[in-house]
């Protein structure tokens, strides 16, 4: 039996993990050009998929490569004049985006994703769930965007791909603290920005 036969087929990965990729790019770069990033992580990925046979998280391996596919789009878009309606819609960079060097797209990355999804250390209030749950929530994504870049991707890695933070700082390039220190605070400013607003006794909003 060949190596490359032992790879399960690339369809199965597209069913599997399409929707977490989709979730991702949208935290990554927005609702408008989350399709765009989501056909070039797996067109990339496919082409190097039967030499990619020493990968045993295939999330978190098409994660890694939508953030790569990400960074690349900022790095357009900042080469971009930009018009009066900003179309990167608060989505102006990410961590990787400054850096002058970036990992291949092949590079495996992380370690088994935990059962249970992210939320099990992090408890499970609505703005958890509403994040985790991706969707069509406007409101969810315009939150995403107004977060400090690590913040943003520390949050989109964990809740809404459901990587372990070991395997976040291993994308994000820091300490596995670092990365939970940045996932809490990330839900700590959502938690703030998605919150209504308080009512006081006269009525009015605060």
């Amino acid at each position: 039996m060949s190596t490359a036969a032992a790879l399960p087929p690339f369809e199965t990965l597209v069913s599997a993990h399409g929707a977490c990729v989709l979730r991702v790019a949208r935290g990554l770069v927005g609702v408008v050009d989350a399709d765009d990033i989501w056909q070039e992580t797996f067109l990339a990925a496919l082409r190097v998929y039967p030499s990619s046979t020493n990968v045993h998280n295939w999330e978190a391996w098409l994660v890694s490569i939508a953030r790569n596919k990400s960074i690349d789009h900022h790095r357009k878009a900042i080469r971009l004049p930009i018009p009066m309606n900003n179309p990167l819609d608060g989505f102006g960079s990410i961590a990787g985006a400054s850096r002058d060097g970036r990992p291949p797209d092949a590079s495996p990355v992380g370690s088994p994703r935990p059962s249970g999804g992210a939320s099990g250390d992090n408890g499970c209030d609505s703005v958890v769930r509403a994040v985790e749950a991706g969707g069509a929530a406007t409101e969810v994504w315009a939150a995403l965007a107004k977060l400090p870049p690590t913040q943003r991707e520390a949050v989109v890695y964990h809740h809404l791909a459901g990587l372990r933070h070991a395997v976040v700082a291993e994308l994000l390039g820091n300490s596995e603290a670092a990365s939970r220190r940045a996932s809490a605070d990330g839900m700590k400013t959502l938690r703030t920005l998605l919150s209504p607003p308080e009512t006081s006794a006269t009525g009015r909003k605060g």
